[in-house]
């Protein structure tokens, strides 16, 4: 008996009934089967050697997917797991996921000492491991008998994870000497992983609870050759460099404080200008783009989340309620909601659509103390956000607007690679995960996927990610060290306006339900800035550089002078600072390249006599002199060129 295999670019072949993925990939080419990690399969990532048994949409899995990456780094966890079985006899593993870059598990040693010196030894038995290509074996197992298994090795962990598993569901896999319960996939064996690093070794409470045992994590890394190893390598120590929170407290961007409370930034002073400028830059665009500012409250009624559904699905993420005249509030933790109350109140006709309300909102969301990192993930969050309320038919020209204004962004930003990750949702989990609307997701899936076929933007498909109530988009950015970011959001929302009854009068003059864009080009504040740390290195360019100019008298008894220039330097909207310490010229300009000012402006009697100023830009030295008016003009332009890309 035939199955037809339906491939990415639609093309359909014909198979033997229990065929393989990796049959299918041997059929197109010897060099992708060497290559391909997994296979997505209807939808479901599985193993590449698992039979199929009916007609199938198949794609193929590789490095450059990140489900091939995940595939592989969750085998790679497995086989470090047997690496640490080798030298620490009755070891007790909790779960070892794949996480953004690599891997990690979590290890209860039983009292055996383990710390980072032993990484070491641990990556060459790896690599011992992985040269012997054994295969990544799939065992489906009874509930009672992976019970028996895991009650002689007297394993709680695993025992606790079974309590949650359906009898007929519960798959092992095993490697050479090491057996775990596992969904998997896998890849087909250890000879695929060729490049090894372990990173950290850190505590994580069994199941994040602190009244539960210590447990250690223990994370590592896989590529499948050694030069990606090295270049990941070295894009970490450049990241050391960069760290945002190393580079934020030299430059006094952002604090935080144990009285105020984790994942709760302070923004100093030159924070305040990047979030000002930032503010400045995206009110600017979406006022030339038809948006309209609304301001909405830190918090709401319970009611409010109940409709739109956010308790259900995100509650575990709010702050708890807090009650007042019988009454149960939240903290914000999306601007949406409030968004739907005043689109209901501007009550508009087809006519008045779309209709684009923009807010910096902040919002709070309660993240796990061990989630915490930096300005990355924090609890207080001043978002970039807007709702755009259209009908079906604007559809496509809004939501392609929406992505004319991400690439807007990414040019002036200098943001060179990026890629849309456009996440569906899973049939299986509707009603649970999704709203059950089977025919509304496809509806609405389709949309979005022809936009984005159209306007020829790079977007990869990934299943079961999308939002409760529609498809959504996360956008992708490299910095320039080649790091990943997710630095954005564009979501499409077919259910909450009808919980709410919103609705306009259309041309039939018959009430009509609208769609929702949720759109935050630049995310949030905290994240964004994080990442701009990291991407210039705290070289912010001039628009948004905290100081743009350092007036550094070569004496004292130019300070007045200096002033002088700093009030006209002010009155042309260029921010800057007088260094009139008592220090040598040469100290005064290494202390501004330290803290990265892009021009510094040397004044002494030449220049007071000639009403000019000895230009120095940061990194570039010397650039001649100007009368101060001529300086004003040039970085007034400067500016402008920059945000006119």
């Amino acid at each position: 008996m035939q199955i037809k295999i339906t491939l990415p670019d639609q093309s359909v072949r014909e198979f033997p009934k229990g065929s393989t993925a990796l049959d299918v990939a041997k059929s197109i080419s010897e060099g992708l089967a060497r290559n391909v990690l997994a296979a997505r399969i209807n939808g479901e990532v599985r193993d590449l050697t698992l039979p199929i048994d009916e007609d199938a949409q198949l794609t193929l899995l590789t490095w450059n997917d990140a489900e091939g990456k995940s595939t592989m780094w969750h085998s790679s966890a497995h086989l470090m797991a047997e690496a640490l079985e080798h030298f620490y006899p009755g070891v007790k593993f909790w779960v070892g996921p794949a996480v953004q870059n690599g891997f990690y598990y979590d290890v209860d040693f039983g009292g055996q000492a383990f710390s980072a010196d032993d990484l070491k030894k641990i990556e060459d038995k790896m690599a011992e491991l992985a040269k012997q290509a054994n295969p990544y074996e799939r065992k489906l197992m009874s509930k009672d008998e992976a019970i028996r298994y895991f009650t002689e090795k007297g394993d709680q962990y695993k025992l606790d994870l079974l309590g949650n598993l359906q009898d007929g569901s519960i798959t092992f896999y095993t490697q050479g000497s090491f057996t775990d319960l596992c969904r998997g996939p896998h890849i087909p064996h250890t000879g695929y992983i060729k490049a090894i690093k372990l990173t950290n070794v850190a505590g994580a409470y069994w199941k994040n609870d602190a009244s539960n045992p210590m447990l250690t994590r223990i994370y590592g890394i896989t590529f499948p050759k050694k030069s990606e190893l090295d270049e990941y390598l070295a894009m970490l120590e450049e990241a050391r460099k960069r760290d945002h929170r190393k580079i934020g407290k030299e430059m006094e961007i952002f604090t935080f404080d144990d009285d105020v409370g984790p994942g709760l930034p302070l923004w100093l002073p030159n924070g305040g200008v990047l979030i000002e400028e930032l503010e400045r830059l995206a009110k600017k665009t979406e006022a030339v783009a038809g948006y309209k500012r609304v301001r909405t409250p830190h918090l709401a009624k319970e009611s409010m989340y109940l409709t739109s559904g956010h308790l259900p699905y995100y509650e575990d993420s709010m702050y708890p309620a807090m009650e007042f005249d019988g009454e149960k509030y939240y903290l914000k933790a999306m601007n949406c909601p409030h968004h739907h109350k005043i689109f209901k109140e501007l009550n508009p006709s087809y006519r008045d659509l779309p209709i684009r309300l923009a807010e910096y909102g902040t919002c709070y969301r309660y993240e796990q103390s061990g989630e915490l990192f930096g300005l990355m993930r924090v609890r207080s969050l001043q978002m970039n956000d807007a709702h755009i309320y259209c009908t079906r038919e604007q559809f496509a020209e809004e939501f392609n607007a929406v992505n004319d204004m991400y690439l807007k962004y990414f040019r002036i930003f200098g943001i060179e690679k990026y890629v849309m990750r456009f996440s569906t949702h899973e049939p299986s989990k509707l009603g649970q995960k999704y709203v059950n609307n089977p025919e509304l997701w496809k509806q609405t899936e389709d949309m979005v996927r022809q936009v984005l076929i159209d306007s020829k933007i790079p977007y990869v498909e990934v299943p079961d990610e999308g939002a409760f109530y529609g498809p959504k988009i996360d956008v992708q950015v490299w910095s320039a060290i080649g790091r990943e970011f997710t630095l954005a959001t564009n979501q499409v929302d077919f259910a909450v306006p009808a919980r709410f009854g919103l609705s306009f009068r259309n041309a039939k003059n018959e009430m009509e339900t609208p769609i929702c864009i949720h759109r935050a080009p630049l995310g949030t504040h905290e994240r964004f800035i994080g990442f701009l740390i990291e991407h210039f290195a705290g070289n912010f360019p001039l628009w948004l550089a905290p100081e743009q100019v350092a007036v550094l008298p070569i004496s004292d008894k130019f300070n007045g002078y200096a002033k002088k220039v700093l009030r006209q330097l002010i009155n042309s909207d260029i921010r800057g600072l007088v260094d009139d310490r008592d220090e040598k010229i040469g100290k005064k300009i290494r202390d501004a390249e330290v803290k990265k000012i892009p021009y510094m402006l040397i004044v002494g009697e030449k220049e007071e006599q000639e009403s000019c100023v000895s230009v120095r830009q940061h990194g570039k030295g010397d650039q001649g002199s100007l009368s101060i008016q001529a300086f004003c003009d040039k970085l007034n332009k400067e500016v402008d060129e920059l945000l006119s890309v």
